[in-house]
């Protein structure tokens, strides 16, 4: 894709699964992230675990735009993700917002 001069909307966070839940939530996100596949929209969704606490799971995702972002909450797939995962999350953090200048893998 071309580089396109802050066209790209970034979202980068932290989530913490309740004691022993990490490997679950790992699990929801990455069947996340496969279903963002279909979408045009999500440039990238990447899931990473902390391999010095196995309850910590880093997502970083780029979106064309903030909107898509958005609309992509409101999947009926994503929402039952969503529900299922919410009781696995102790706490988010180190959410931030990006404007996604581009790089290898955009």
């Amino acid at each position: 894709m071309a580089y396109n001069q802050g066209m790209y909307y970034g979202v980068h966070g932290k989530f913490t699964a309740t004691p022993g839940n990490g490997p679950a939530l790992l699990d929801i996100l990455l069947r996340a992230a496969e279903g963002l596949r279909a979408n045009p929209d999500c440039l990238l969704y990447l899931v990473s675990r902390d391999p010095a606490d196995a309850d910590a799971v880093w997502v970083s995702e780029v979106w064309t735009n903030a909107a898509a972002h958005q609309g992509s909450l409101d999947d009926e797939a994503a929402r039952a993700l969503i529900a299922e995962a919410r009781p696995l999350i102790a706490g988010m953090s180190d959410r931030v917002e990006l404007q996604t200048m581009g790089g290898k893998g955009l």
